[in-house]
């Protein structure tokens, strides 16, 4: 895992997971295949980067998945969540009922790629995990 992403660190391509506490790496890395379609070779030349919640540290299945798919992993404190939340595109009443987030996977996309990012794949879900993609302004 490394730090929170600073404006000089922001990556390209910012992907977003969220995931239930049994999620395997392998689960994970194929949902983020599916939301990259077919570029997660260019995705680590890209600067893309993982990003989920601080509360998701202890998730084995999402340090699994970074290894399989050889991305960083960051993890986000929940004020930077809370701070994109305005901007996620998806909602989910169960969701935010336990996290307070709309979407973790949109709010970790938005908030990895900075406050002037958008996405470009919205959250999708399979098998326990979600992930969303967003775009750094300089990539818009």
């Amino acid at each position: 895992m490394t730090p929170t992403p600073s404006p000089e660190t922001r990556p390209a391509i910012a992907i977003g997971i969220g995931c239930r506490k049994s999620c395997t790496g392998e689960t994970i890395s194929a949902l983020v295949r599916r939301a990259l379609g077919g570029l997660e070779r260019d995705a680590g030349d890209a600067g893309a980067r993982l990003f989920s919640t601080q509360w998701k540290g202890s998730e084995p299945g999402l340090m699994e998945a970074a290894a399989i798919l050889g991305l960083p992993l960051i993890l986000l404190p929940q004020d930077m969540l809370l701070a994109a939340a305005p901007r996620c595109e998806t909602r989910s009443a169960r969701v935010e009922a336990l996290t307070g987030l709309p979407s973790v996977a949109e709010a970790a996309a938005l908030a990895g790629a900075g406050a002037a990012s958008r996405l470009v794949v919205k959250r999708i879900s399979e098998g326990g995990a979600s992930c969303a993609v967003a775009l750094a302004s300089e990539w818009v």
